[in-house]
Formats: structure tokens, sequence, C-alpha cells
């Protein structure tokens, strides 16, 4: 069976520990940094390895020297495609913005059972694996005017690459092959997230931002929302 190997980094040492323990009766390799600016050390040096690279990162939000946002946009520029969870004691409401703008794939908010945080680590990286494997079957293809290539992650426009993440990969995927056809909210979070929580919702709201930003130069693609309902993948012409 394969390891999946997790980057911690959390700078509460009885907390950590914990939590390295408990990840590791559960078959997880854990390599545990307590300060940000330890976590981007071990992940830019496992990076550079082509056996120890890791699988999914679990970062608090507090902590010295670096913090997880900041440990979390530097180790983005480094493997964009990096599954990531951010664990925090505050409920503020613009900590939990600022996490899924980064494109967090979950926030758990302290305290929290140790099992909970095993499970969504086992859901992420079941979409994860899931998505990888379908994706490598497809070919790139027209959306509009531009060039979606879902195998090497880019949207192409008239010369220009636009990199887009794995998460956002799968949303052009689900959104295309279900174009000009109204899309229940529900179904798109079960089908990309997982599940249909407060956080997946508004995890999903930021990302169509995203991908409305991406198709602007195309006037005949837009993504339009009806209320309380769904949205609705339009290209006009098909």
């Amino acid at each position: 069976m394969e390891i999946t190997h997790v980057l911690l980094a959390e700078d509460d040492f009885d907390f950590g520990s914990i939590l390295k323990q408990y990840l590791e009766i559960h078959s997880f390799e854990v390599t545990w940094a307590l300060d940000g600016k330890e976590a981007y050390t071990l992940f830019k040096k496992a990076s550079e390895s082509a056996t120890q690279r890791f699988d999914i990162c679990v970062f608090d939000v507090m902590m010295p020297k670096m913090d997880g946002f900041t440990l979390a946009e530097k180790v983005l520029e480094i493997n964009p495609e990096i599954p990531f969870v951010f664990l925090t004691a505050k409920k503020m409401k613009e900590d939990k913005i600022q996490g899924l703008k980064l494109g967090a794939d979950d926030y758990i908010v302290k305290p929290f059972e140790a099992d909970i945080l095993v499970l969504r680590l086992q859901n992420i990286l079941k979409r994860v694996q899931k998505t990888t494997h379908t994706v490598k079957k497809e070919t790139s293809y027209h959306i509009g005017t531009y060039l979606f290539d879902p195998i090497n992650h880019q949207l192409h426009y008239n010369g220009t690459i636009q990199r887009i993440t794995d998460k956002e990969a799968q949303l052009i995927k689900y959104l295309f092959s279900n174009k000009n056809e109204l899309i229940k909210r529900e179904d798109l979070l079960l089908h990309i997230w997982g599940n249909d929580d407060f956080f997946s919702g508004r995890s999903m709201d930021v990302f169509l931002s995203k991908l409305r930003k991406y198709f602007n130069q195309d006037p005949a693609i837009t993504i339009e929302s009806t209320r309380n309902v769904g949205l609705t993948f339009k290209i006009s012409g098909t």
C-alpha cells in the first residue's frame, strides 16, 4: 500500500505531537515542523527530491517566524497542485475568506477531534487521486476561443497561457461537460468538493470568481448564477 506523506506545521508542541501520532496510527507518514519557516525549508528540500515529496499539507494559521497563509503562498509557488488544509483557533470570517482565496481544500477550527482531520485528509486525497486518474485519459479541447489542456493544467488564449490548479481544472471540466444546462449547487459541490457544507460552498464561490476572470476575454462565455438554485456555464453558439 502506498504511503501518504504529510507535512504538518503546528507550533503547539502537545497538540502537534498528538496529531502526528494519530496520523501515523492511520498509516500516514508525517514530517512535523514547529514553525512556518522550518516547514517551508522542509517542503522546498522535499520538492527537489524524486522520492521524498509531500502529498498533502496541514498548516496551523498562527505560527512564529512565518504564518500559515504566507507559508501556503510560498508552497504553492513551488507546487501549485499540492492540496492543503488550514488549522486555526480563530473563527473570523476574514481568515476563512483568505484561506479560501489561497485555494485551501479545507479549514478546520480548533478544538477538533483528531479523527476529524484523518477523515478530511482521506476524503481530499481520494478526490485528488480520482481526478488525476481521470484527467490523464483526456486530451485538450476547445471552450469558445480558449483551448483547455487538463493534462498540463493550462488554459490557452490568443498565444497566452493561464496556469490553473488541479481543482480549477476539475471545475472547468465539470462545467464544460454540462454546458448550457442549469447545474444545481449541491450537485457541483458533491462532485468536486465531496460535500455541500458552508465551507465548501464559500470555497466554490471563490473558484467560480476566478474562472469568470479566466474566461472574460470571450464574451460568448458566461457563468450565470440562479439564486438559491445553481448556475449555468453558457457558451453562445454551441
